[in-house]
């Protein structure tokens, strides 16, 4: 997965990939661990899991970035590769007062690699230009 996340937590995500390339499923059996090592963003990121609300978006050079539809129907974008989310929760939660490891839509996206849940849109380069020029005209 990504060096940005604590051992722990690189670990589960590990032995959920590994449980569901073996058995197809295993979200009951993470589901508490899940819990105590993410805190309350668990649950609503196995949900947006279950809704296959996570897309990875890739353009021919292979850059790569994820688009999760949250629960209130806005879509937001996801960088992995450097733990970053553009929703609210993410700058205020996680940057601000560090009170999480992450937010939900990243998690999902973690979780949706490992259990391989993510719907697949492979965009031209200009499309994923605007994608995420998009979200830098949201925030400004």
């Amino acid at each position: 997965m990504d060096s940005t996340l604590p051992a722990v937590a690189e670990e589960l995500l590990k032995e959920i990939k590994k449980a569901f390339q073996e058995t197809s499923h295993g979200r009951a059996t993470f589901s508490f661990r899940l819990k105590f090592i993410f805190g309350p963003t668990a649950v609503p990121a196995l949900d947006l899991v279950d809704q296959r609300s996570v897309t990875r978006v890739t353009s021919p050079s292979g850059r790569t970035a994820y688009q999760v539809l949250g629960s209130s129907g806005k879509l937001y974008t996801c960088y992995s590769s450097c733990h970053f989310c553009t929703c609210p929760a993410f700058g205020f939660t996680v940057l601000q007062k560090s009170e999480s490891l992450l937010c939900k839509h990243i998690l999902a996206v973690y979780l949706s690699r490992a259990m391989g849940a993510c719907q697949e849109l492979t965009v031209s380069e200009e499309q994923l230009t605007s994608i995420l020029l998009a979200e830098e005209e949201d925030e400004g």
